[in-house]
């Protein structure tokens, strides 16, 4: 097949890297790709969804698939499915359950789907008042797109009320929290589960952890995610089946009553609260860095999957998952996630030992090319994979490939998958 893959971090390289090892021979382009996506395809750059749509058919592109969430909630897939262009993810109206909170938090209300209580509002006295009716902690929400940083977590009522005004002013998040969701803070442990959906059918892979915060032992601020592991071993055959009968089948019924199908990968932020699934959030596409775990464990052809997901033949396939787990290390740049970092180049040293060259690899995000040598360009840089039989192993492996690769104010957490191990 041509395949085009539309975006240009860690979770784009390594959806390509997985067809790269197909047996059939895929010819991989990546709009925009990054400064290590040319090792796998062809990057390209046209930014525009019409000429983009015109250049696939052009190319005879027969799957594209979409990595991040701003082209879904802007209606590319709308704009490729108008040009009769097979393409893998959900259309903007159906993307809402990740554009807008408030949108998403109403859907899993009016279908009886477990959540937080909660108030959307974009009146200030109303929010603070409904926060002096909660204990603390409260969790404050931006309505729109923040790059997965409009989220606060106040630990006292104060502080709620403090973010609260700051987002419906635009001071925070500008118009993305014009709007709000204030909800009860949830006590549990959290998990990334996520089902390709073909509008219809689903399945649903392994189910993942990742780290938000910049530092060890959780500390510090939210970041995109600093590592992750799957399978979860805090997941049970119990914890699957009420996902799948109380959040999966009614959400995917819902959004075909709203006219709204939901054809792509959902994301499930999933709070087990005394071993009952409450959910935090929907995503309309993968997680970064799960997507980056997932990919490797995935035994059934990844253009498969994403091939039968576009043309409603989920149905049709048998998912098999590898007999092992994954762990993702992200090593990131000196200033991440407070500001930007200056470029330096990255050197990764011969890898001798064989069990370290067999069981890892590296996926590349913000990286960029110059003379054939490749440059941390800021940001969460690249993400050093290791398998195993026991999540240990997987996290041993992962780590020794992290001590192989050198750039000036590189940082990674140490405890990754640290939850698994106690």
């Amino acid at each position: 097949m041509n395949i085009l893959i539309l975006g240009s971090g860690g979770r784009e390289y390594s959806i390509g890297l997985a067809i790269s090892k197909e047996e059939e021979n895929h010819n991989i382009f990546f709009m925009p790709g990054n400064g290590a996506t040319d090792n796998l395809g062809t990057n390209i750059n046209i930014k525009d969804y019409n000429e983009l749509a015109n250049w696939a058919k052009e190319n005879n592109i027969d799957l594209t698939i979409v990595g991040p969430e701003a082209p879904l909630v802007d209606g590319v897939v709308d704009i490729f499915k108008s040009n009769d262009l097979t393409i893998f993810g959900p259309s903007a109206k159906a993307a809402q359950l990740e554009g807008s909170k408030v949108y998403m938090k109403n859907i899993l209300k009016k279908y009886n789907i477990p959540t937080a209580a909660f108030i959307e509002t974009t009146n200030e006295k109303e929010a603070h008042d409904f926060i002096d009716t909660m204990s603390e902690p409260i969790v404050v929400k931006a309505d729109g797109l923040c790059a997965g940083k409009g989220v606060i977590i106040a630990q006292t009522k104060a502080e709620a009320k403090e973010a609260a005004t700051q987002m419906l002013s635009g001071e925070s998040f500008g118009d993305a929290g014009t709007s709000i969701v204030v909800e009860e803070y949830l006590d549990g442990y959290e998990l990334s589960i996520f089902a390709i959906c073909d509008g219809e059918n689903y399945k649903v892979l392994p189910a993942a952890q990742d780290h938000k915060r910049v530092g060890d032992g959780d500390t510090g601020p939210n970041t995109g995610g600093m590592g992750a592991y799957a399978p979860t071993p805090l997941v049970n055959d119990d914890i699957y089946k009420k996902v799948e009968e109380r959040v999966i089948k009614p959400t995917l019924d819902g959004m075909k009553k709203e006219g709204a199908p939901f054809e792509g990968v959902l994301f499930i932020g999933v709070m087990v609260v005394k071993g009952e699934p409450i959910i935090l959030e929907y995503n309309v596409r993968f997680g970064d860095p799960e997507c980056e775990i997932l990919m490797p464990l995935l035994e059934t052809p990844v253009s498969e999957l994403f091939y039968k997901g576009a043309t409603k033949q989920l149905d049709k396939l048998d998912i098999k998952i590898k007999n092992e787990f994954g762990v993702a290390v992200v090593m990131a740049s000196a200033n991440y996630p407070y500001g930007s970092s200056e470029p330096a180049e990255i050197i990764v040293d011969e890898i001798v030992d064989e069990e370290i060259s067999n069981n890892t690899h590296i996926s590349y995000a913000g990286v960029a090319k110059e003379d054939d040598k490749l440059f941390a360009t800021g940001g969460r840089v690249l993400l050093c994979v290791g398998f195993g039989k026991s999540i240990k192993e997987a996290r041993d492996r992962a780590y020794k490939l992290c001590g192989q690769v050198h750039f000036a104010g590189k940082k990674c957490r140490t405890d990754i998958a640290y939850q698994a191990l106690k």
